[in-house]
């Protein structure tokens, strides 16, 4: 993998050259034009910096003083509004990249009295959290002993903790990032990220002994992710897609997981041809998509793509600085030719149980099918109360089945407003079944005994919904069946699709993209009468972009006008769709 470490060193490089200028005397950082900074972003930097020298061993970069720079990006973190505490985890690893005890660490010394008293009491002061921000804890908590500012070690307990956590939330011991906001069940990005950060905060730390320790119960947790990823990343490298804070994220947070489970021995030699596979596509879909080649920066918002108002441009490029050093520093450890066996992938259905429990059941249905070019991701979790389409149980599949970034919209899911409130399919389901149909076809389905609101909130003795999806060859079919306990009146119907198409600059090879035929919809059974509305043309609006590329026509069907719906009586929705599954050759 040196040939691989070297060109992550090189991007790495070119990256950091287009964006080290932003770092101000005080430390804050100088956004992009049309963006405004964040209060996190100081500690981004500072690790980006501590990466970059730990891959490099050069404290100088085009002229600059990387130790300054650091120690400017800490002071600045120290004194930021203590709320910010993962610009903290962040500062604090930095802070340790440059050397594991304050006598020898360039940027500790250069650090004024204030400052050191600052970060002492911060990194001792620790909310405790059921979220990724645990992560950050265990960041401080090694920090603070490395550095020799306690003789006390936190670092043990607090992994347990969230490795408890993580069986207490999650039957399937996967990590639910938001257990105490709406439904829970939030099995986002954030919990690789998580695994990746707390898997770097170890490698850091002054005991190796606890290192070696705790490994083991983050293998544990780490290993259900890895086993997802073969058949999660599509075949031209996207991955990760569903959840909030993906694009590009969802690119490096996997690299990084599978090159430290590679460094670690976490990958039997049998699979390791499988995983190196995976590696290089994800990387060229990240080089492909995201990397401005002739400058040399990330690029995740422009004319044709967005991403969340909290990823800022600047943050982005030093968080990509961060992951190409970390990654090269990795594939050298790793020392293995950047070569695997080209996957071959069969058509087939597999659904992954997040938790079950006597409430929810919360998964993740993938499929794919290599004659037709499909394959999707499809979740069945919790949102947060997010209030976005990034987690609705949809075929998630960019290029055929898109969704606008850090927007509402019912997107291939019956929305119905009943007494004020709205209500979709989504967030949970009971008796979740996966399997083998009619003709070689795969199904997904589930039910909601009791109706839940686009709040995340159930409302009992309402009524319930039976869901299915069916997939066979080029056809996905939906079904939708509604009943209700009581006369109620449905005051309004909504069911919308997003036709997008990926970015028409950056973008892999053989990456997906809609022919000219569509999507293939058709409405087979609809009790609710609705109508299709005029399709709405939001190519020019940037409220409606992707992570990955444009999205042009909102098509909606609608019924405007009260249903009386009764109990004992069934209100079915059935759609099909055989989509001109097309792939961009350049």
């Amino acid at each position: 993998m040196q040939n691989f470490a070297d060109q992550c060193l090189d991007m790495a490089r070119a990256m950091l050259g287009q964006n080290v200028s932003a770092i101000q005397p005080d430390g804050t950082i100088d956004p992009v034009p049309g963006e405004a900074s964040r209060q996190d972003e100081p500690g981004h930097v500072a690790l980006a910096l501590g990466e970059f020298y730990r891959a490099t061993s050069d404290n100088q970069f085009d002229g600059s003083d990387l130790v300054d720079l650091t120690a400017r990006c800490l002071t600045a973190q120290a004194f930021n509004d203590e709320s910010y505490e993962n610009g903290l985890g962040y500062a604090a690893l930095g802070l340790l990249s440059f050397g594991p005890a304050k006598e020898r660490n360039p940027v500790w010394e250069r650090l004024l009295d204030p400052t050191r008293e600052c970060l002492d009491r911060r990194l001792l002061s620790r909310t405790d959290y059921d979220s990724h921000f645990q992560a950050f804890n265990v960041a401080k908590a090694v920090t603070r002993f490395s550095m020799g500012l306690s003789k006390k070690d936190e670092t043990g307990k607090i992994i347990d903790r969230f490795i408890e956590r993580v069986q207490q939330t999650s039957s399937g011991g996967f990590i639910d990032d938001n257990p105490r906001v709406g439904i829970g069940g939030v099995f986002d990005l954030y919990g690789p990220m998580s695994l990746v950060f707390m898997r770097q905060a170890l490698q850091l730390h002054a005991n190796i002994h606890l290192r070696d320790r705790k490994l083991p119960s983050l293998r544990t947790v780490a290993e259900k992710y890895l086993r997802l990823l073969p058949d999660l990343v599509r075949s031209d490298g996207q991955g990760w897609i569903i959840g909030k804070s993906i694009g590009v994220y969802g690119q490096m947070h996997c690299i990084s997981l599978i090159l430290q489970a590679l460094r670690d021995g976490w990958i039997t030699s049998d699979k390791e041809g499988l995983y190196i596979d995976t590696l290089r596509r994800l990387f060229q879909y990240f080089f492909l998509t995201y990397l401005d080649q002739d400058q040399g920066f990330l690029v995740i918002r422009d004319g044709e793509r967005d991403t969340r108002p909290e990823h800022t441009t600047r943050m982005a490029n030093f968080d990509g600085v961060r992951y190409l050093s970390q990654w090269a520093r990795l594939a050298s450890a790793i020392g293995k030719p950047m070569e695997g066996a080209v996957t071959t992938r069969k058509a087939g259905g597999r659904y992954i149980m997040f938790d079950r429990g006597s409430k929810k059941e919360q998964g993740l249905f993938l499929y794919q099918n290599p004659e037709s070019g499909l394959q999707l991701q499809l979740p069945l979790m919790g949102s947060g109360k997010s209030g976005t389409s990034d987690y609705l149980p949809f075929p998630h599949c960019p290029g055929i089945f898109d969704w606008p970034v850090n927007k509402y919209l019912p997107i291939m899911l019956p929305e119905l407003t009943i007494d004020g409130k709205t209500f979709i399919p989504a967030f949970y389901g009971k008796r979740c079944v996966t399997g083998l149909g009619l003709r070689k076809s795969f199904y997904f389905r589930y039910e909601q005994p009791e109706l839940i609101t686009t709040d995340e909130e159930i409302v009992s003795g309402l009524g319930s919904v039976k869901v299915s999806w069916t997939f066979a060859d080029d056809k996905i079919t939906s079904e939708f069946l509604f009943t209700v306990k009581r006369q109620v009146q449905c005051e309004k119907f909504r069911y919308a699709l997003a036709i997008g198409s990926p970015h028409s600059e950056k973008h892999a090879p053989m990456t997906f993209a809609l022919g000219e035929e569509g999507l293939g919809c058709n409405v087979e059974k609809d009790d609710f009468q609705a109508v299709w509305q005029e399709t709405e043309v939001v190519t020019n609006e940037l409220g409606y972009r992707t992570y990955w590329g444009n999205i042009h026509y909102i098509q909606t069907l609608v019924r405007d006008h009260p249903l009386v719906m009764r109990p004992g009586q069934q209100y079915r929705l059935t759609l099909s769709f055989s989509p001109d599954v097309g792939m961009l050759d350049s």
